[in-house]
């Protein structure tokens, strides 16, 4: 994965979602629109999905860059 993509993934999981899920619940409340709850709490859950897997992924990318150095030092 390049690090524009990391990027981008990363705005998505620590703002994007969080921040359309709390203006929605907030717009629903004062405009009676439909399942602000549920929005909020779907967008929750896809920051805390994408979070994870770019967690994952950066612990990954991290042990691969400490073997690879192991390799090229012994």
């Amino acid at each position: 994965m390049s690090n524009k993509l990391y990027d981008i993934l990363k705005w998505f999981a620590l703002v994007f979602f969080d921040a359309i899920g709390v203006a929605y619940k907030g717009l629903a409340e004062i405009w009676n629109l439909p399942y602000g709850t549920e929005i909020m709490a779907t967008c929750s859950v896809l920051s805390v999905l994408l979070g994870t897997l770019i967690g994952v992924s950066s612990i990954q990318y991290a042990k691969k860059m400490k073997q690879e150095n192991k390799e090229e030092v012994g």
